[in-house]
């Protein structure tokens, strides 16, 4: 890959990595409701996760999609049903339950499992690798260097959300602003859902 193509390919994954979508606007949720330390694993979660679900999708299981197109429409819809039930989550959440323990944020493998029901990572994967592959040459280096590009792009563009929604937690100190921050999340939630359905 050249040099021109690596940049092309940083640009890229700056741009898709940093506009909201579902991690983002879940990265806001737990920085808002969990603060930025609870919410590191999730962080490193979508870190690995992304680049890990890049690859083994670069290295044949879009072949096995093209094989089985029906195999990839049930992930889509078992994907956006588990969205739709963590836009719920998020909605209710009320911090502690009646026992006064807090509800826990995302875990590490969670995370990562959360990328193959996340449509953005899907359409992100499969844009970068159909980008920034070549027919012929050595492919499995290449898909390497994207995931690793990816790897080191995410932690800082994710990073950005969780502190932003930890800037915003001091803001809503009142239980009745939390809740319409939360309720408001959940929306855009669903709304990054409307490309699954049109």
């Amino acid at each position: 890959m050249s040099f021109e193509l690596i940049l092309s390919l940083l640009s890229f994954s700056f741009s898709m990595t940093i506009t909201p979508g579902p991690n983002n606007v879940m990265m806001t949720a737990s920085g808002v409701n969990f603060g930025y330390r609870r919410t590191i694993p999730h962080i490193l979660g979508i870190v690995f996760g992304f680049p890990a679900m890049i690859v083994l999708i670069g290295l044949g299981l879009g072949g096995l999609f093209n094989t089985f197109p029906a195999v990839h429409h049930i992930l889509k819809y078992v994907g956006a049903g588990y969205l739709l039930y963590l836009a719920f989550r998020i909605a209710t959440f009320s911090g502690f339950d009646k026992k006064g323990i807090s509800n826990n944020p995302f875990t590490f493998w969670q995370a990562v499992i959360f990328q193959w029901f996340n449509p953005k990572a899907w359409v992100i994967a499969v844009g970068a690798i159909a980008t920034f592959t070549s027919v012929g040459r050595n492919v499995f280096f290449e898909v390497l260097l994207i995931a690793l590009v990816f790897c080191i792009v995410c932690f800082p563009c994710v990073s950005f959300w969780a502190f932003l929604g930890t800037n915003i937690r001091r803001l809503l100190t009142n239980d009745i602003y939390r809740k319409i921050f939360n309720i408001s999340m959940a929306g855009l939630l669903v709304l990054s859902l409307l490309p699954v359905f049109l």
